[in-house]
């Protein structure tokens, strides 16, 4: 009995953190979509480069989501030793497992695939929007700067987009001067093709696999933690009345 009440307590409070980090990244996912020129402004350069991806501030609102979501059925159904809720709780918790493990899978196993399936979906937003949309051009600026790459393939990525079509230029960041810095002057075609930067795409699986021990490490922690969180559900569920 007093392993059960113990179980059950830590259990409330792992839960009571997963649902106040889920409040934390709604209200930073909101923050990010109403304006998100003051959050590059203050967290561009700490930002991780493969957030800068996707549409971080809708991201980051169904993150908040789906762990607000996880720590309410947690908590109430280990607090109230509510069964369905500790049901429901095991549920979504083994749907974010299986596809978090199929997503590695497919990443490790199908990385040119992902990589194709994402030039589709990436290459055509950039020539549409680099250069008219404020908050985008800006992650993209930030992430070229950051990653020292140029778009998400190669320059070319910017021929028709709306910053090429006004400026006739490529963005400096596919130009490197002498002391492999960003360019200073008008990065042409011709600039281009000798300087050849490297794609982001390219540059950020490479720091992937530099950090692979980190990385690795990181999603062995959080399957751990899920995993336990499943078992200690499950646990409560089975010893309920």
């Amino acid at each position: 009995m007093q392993c059960f009440s113990f179980i059950k307590t830590m259990m409330t409070l792992f839960n009571f953190l997963i649902f106040l980090c889920g409040v934390a990244l709604l209200a930073v996912g909101i923050w990010v979509s109403v304006d998100g020129s003051s959050f590059l402004k203050i967290f561009g350069p700490l930002s991780s480069s493969a957030m800068q991806f996707v549409n971080v501030g809708y991201f980051l609102i169904a993150a908040g989501a789906v762990l607000f979501a996880l720590g309410f059925l947690g908590c109430y159904g280990a607090q109230t030793e509510n069964k369905c809720a500790l049901m429901m709780f095991f549920l979504i918790l083994l749907i974010i497992f299986i596809a978090e493990v199929a997503a590695a899978v497919v990443a490790l196993v199908y990385t040119t695939m992902a990589e194709h399936f994402l030039t589709l979906l990436v290459v055509p937003t950039i020539k549409k929007d680099y250069g008219s949309q404020k908050d985008f051009t800006q992650v993209w600026n930030t992430t070229m700067e950051g990653l020292k790459c140029c778009g998400f393939n190669n320059y070319t990525d910017f021929e028709g987009s709306p910053y090429f079509m006004k400026n006739h230029t490529f963005p400096p960041y596919c130009c490197l001067d002498d002391g492999n810095g960003t360019a200073t002057e008008p990065c042409t075609k011709e600039k281009a093709d000798d300087n050849i930067v490297q794609g982001c795409f390219s540059q950020l699986l490479y720091d992937i696999r530099t950090n692979a021990v980190t990385v690795g490490a990181v999603a062995a922690g959080i399957g751990g933690l899920e995993l336990a969180a499943m078992i200690v559900s499950m646990y409560l569920y089975c010893n309920l009345k």
